[in-house]
């Protein structure tokens, strides 16, 4: 039943103006008058501006998100909670999730990048789990635009200043340039946890008449419509929302860790919310409507660290490192104590009722009196309409006229901005904290040893944007195939995926239609693959004075490998080594990076992704690693067959004698991003081929290892060394303005 509610005295009229600063539409305004039957107060405007905007709601891409594959017997919690789970056995789980805080950093890089990795590291341990890896996944603009370096120094920052004070080991991710992202950087942070599959934690409430608790942190004026701003394109005025981006404190989060897994041990919890997004409002609703129970909160009980915050200030609010829990009431004593150890807030402020209302008081007046259901329930769900891009040609290789040897495209290549090393990024990270990373950035896929062994994790990010614009849909099971080969790589089996789905508009039909095709293209891959998405965020309105981001699906994959000690790396091992490559090469140069660097041309179709190919060529690549058949593998991916070698060549110092096949010309054979394809090293070629031959897969020998050059007949000899140089000299000199 409705409560009356006050009048608060100063509060201001709901008008046009008003309900458009909130990114409601008139028809969303008046779906919420004919819900309520009567006017919102401005408090009450406020909460469903939070519960109601694209960020939360997910209403232009709820429809398309559900046709994605979610379940495998390993999957113990899909997306709807906090985080992915999938059960690794021996009683574990690995919890993960990627979100974005895109807006925020590119308005103030530094705090915009930390508390990104503040609130996603607080949706795993939200679940029960302690984080034990992070990773990254980074888009800026043009390196030559002004705001490019200051943006990249921020937001790089920001993150190791978070991870790296929070204890936890940033073990991977990648970093792009592109002028589409002058206006709007990407910054997507992925965390990952490991918990006991008995004691996962859940966000749905249960029973009558428990106490809701508010945990950590103060609440401040920070934050406040971070959610709705997040859910709007940039124009004139981004400046001006600078109010909006949060600020972290990452040793309040570590005590806030440790507070909530020890309350968690002693059995204190019935249900528990991290206050990410929209704050206390979209906390306490989501623990009451998954329960199917009202909430009532006393905002007089809400620590605050500034003074005469109003209602609407309160429930908007994002200030980070605070939880909202449901307690068994004779265990309040016990963990007010607990948080009371760790220097932490602790105060009731509320209870589940039966009434299904969200009922919200302050300084004795309610303030909202709110279904409780319908404001998650009934947000709007748009089936909006969309256009999908026409099929590219496919370009014939023997048509792209080579405009400079095959030395000098490898020197161009693997010096240019997004061929680059990334070192000087990953070394501000501390990615050894906590004394299990096994393999460390810069391989296909970060490996992490699971407590003492013998298993590991093996954890990749990534995506290749400008196949996603070219053909959303081969360009969203290219971002699935690729982070499985970069698992397969080290020879993890691939499990399970979370993804964070970056565009612009969704009320324009030809960016909706990038978003649709590539989700579309993320489903069949991981169905194909046996790799369900158990998680993820979207991004949307990545726009800045109508110019949209290029489409930008982040994938984030999670892996298991039985035995650490045989992971595979990427570099050779010794000389005299054969250098097989996996998988065939037609010499595609469709969307390729060498078509963009050295042609200056952006066009053809991207390279098809056969899925069956895919998922036979990665089981063979694992059954080498597994049996000792190869002492070195890598991922084929941007930049071809040649760029891939030269990485493998540089993070062993060793040199290659190599010689290309005369069917394919030789740019295209090089530098061609044909899929499914990996480079080997092996002592031994006979069994790998005749198990090739078996299983139907193509292998082709390239030559050899040995030496301090990289030769290929006819062809201009490179030094390693003098590569390794041009590899890791770009991004230090870009950072210092020598660039």
């Amino acid at each position: 039943m409705n409560q009356t509610l006050s009048v608060i005295p100063n509060e201001p009229a709901i008008t046009p103006e008003l309900i458009a600063q909130h990114g409601l539409t008139p028809e969303e305004y008046e779906r919420i008058v004919k819900l309520l039957d009567r006017t919102p107060s401005f408090t009450e405007l406020g909460i469903f501006s939070a519960m109601w905007n694209e960020h939360c709601s997910y209403k232009s891409s709820k429809v398309h998100l559900r046709t994605l594959p979610t379940e495998a017997p390993w999957v113990i919690q899909g997306p709807g909670e906090n985080a992915g789970v999938i059960d690794i056995g021996d009683g574990l789980a690995v919890v993960f999730k990627m979100e974005s805080h895109n807006h925020p950093s590119y308005i103030e890089p530094y705090q915009g990048a930390a508390t990104g990795v503040g609130g996603i590291l607080r949706d795993v341990f939200t679940m029960g789990a302690r984080p034990i890896a992070c990773l990254n996944a980074l888009s800026f603009g043009d390196p030559k635009h002004p705001k490019t370096r200051a943006l990249v120094a921020g937001v790089v920052a920001g993150i190791g200043g978070y991870g790296n004070s929070f204890g936890v080991p940033t073990v991977g991710g990648e970093v792009r340039f592109d002028r589409r992202y002058d206006g709007n950087c990407l910054v997507n942070a992925m965390a990952v946890g490991l918990a006991e599959t008995d004691k996962i934690f859940y966000a749905k409430a249960t029973g009558i008449g428990m106490p809701i608790v508010y945990l950590g942190s103060k609440t401040g004026r920070d934050g406040i419509h971070g959610a709705t701003m997040a859910s709007a394109e940039f124009g004139a005025d981004a400046e001006e929302k600078r109010p909006t981006v949060q600020v972290g404190d990452p040793f309040s989060e570590k005590l806030l860790l440790e507070a909530c897994l020890e309350i968690m041990a002693k059995g204190c919890v019935i249900a528990i919310q991290d206050m990410g997004a929209a704050g206390l409002t979209c906390s306490a609703v989501e623990m009451g409507a998954k329960g199917d129970l009202g909430v009532t909160l006393d905002l007089d009980k809400v620590p605050c660290r500034e003074t005469g915050m109003s209602a609407y200030e309160m429930m908007l609010s994002e200030s980070q490192e605070r939880m909202l829990m449901v307690l068994k009431p004779d265990k309040e004593k016990e963990a007010e104590a607990i948080f009371r150890k760790w220097g932490l807030d602790f105060a009731v402020v509320g209870e589940t009722t039966p009434s299904k209302r969200f009922v919200v008081r302050h300084g004795g007046a309610v303030v909202a009196d709110l279904p409780i259901k319908e404001l998650g329930d009934e947000a709007p769900v748009y089936r909006r309409p969309f256009t999908e891009r026409g099929k590219q040609a496919e370009i014939d290789p023997a048509s792209v006229k080579a405009p400079v040897g095959i030395a000098e495209v490898l020197e161009a290549l693997i010096g240019s901005p997004n061929l680059c090393s990334k070192r000087w990024v990953w070394e501000q990270y501390d990615h050894v904290i906590l004394g299990n990373t096994v393999q460390r950035p810069g391989g296909d896929a970060a490996v992490i040893r699971i407590n003492d062994g013998p298993k590991a994790l093996a954890l990749t990010a990534d995506v290749t944007p400008r196949y996603c614009e070219a053909d959303p849909f081969e360009g969203g099971k290219q971002a699935v195939a690729e982070a499985y080969r970069n698992l397969s790589a080290v020879g993890a089996k691939p499990l399970a995926l979370t993804d964070n789905l970056n565009f612009g508009n969704p009320e324009r039909p030809d960016i909706m239609g990038q978003f649709v095709g590539c989700v579309r293209g993320i489903g069949a891959a991981a169905r194909a693959l046996d790799f369900p998405v158990v998680s993820g965020n979207v991004s949307l309105y990545n726009e800045t004075n109508g110019r949209a981001i290029l489409p930008t699906p982040t994938i984030g994959g999670v892996g298991l490998i039985d035995e650490f000690t045989r992971s595979m790396t990427m570099a050779f091992k010794s000389e005299g080594e054969a250098i097989l490559v996996i998988g065939g090469t037609r010499g595609w140069l469709g969307q390729s990076l060498y078509l963009r660097e050295l042609c200056g041309r952006e066009d053809g179709a991207p390279p098809p992704v056969d899925l069956a190919v895919e998922r036979r060529h990665g089981d063979f690549v694992r059954s080498l690693i597994r049996d000792g058949l190869i002492t070195a593998a890598h991922d084929v991916s941007d930049g071809g067959l040649l760029v891939a070698l030269v990485e493998m060549a540089i993070a062993s110092g060793i040199g290659a004698v190599l010689e290309a096949p005369s069917e394919v010309p030789a740019h295209a054979f090089w530098f061609g991003e044909d899929q499914a394809r990996y480079l080997v090293t092996a002592r031994n070629v006979e069994p790998i081929m005749e198990r090739a031959k078996a299983a139907g897969v193509p292998v082709t020998p390239l030559g050899a290892t040995g030496g301090a050059l990289v030769s290929i007949s006819g062809e201009r000899p490179l030094r390693v060394a003098d590569l390794k140089q041009r590899f890791e000299a770009w991004l230090p000199a870009y950072m210092v303005g020598s660039h």
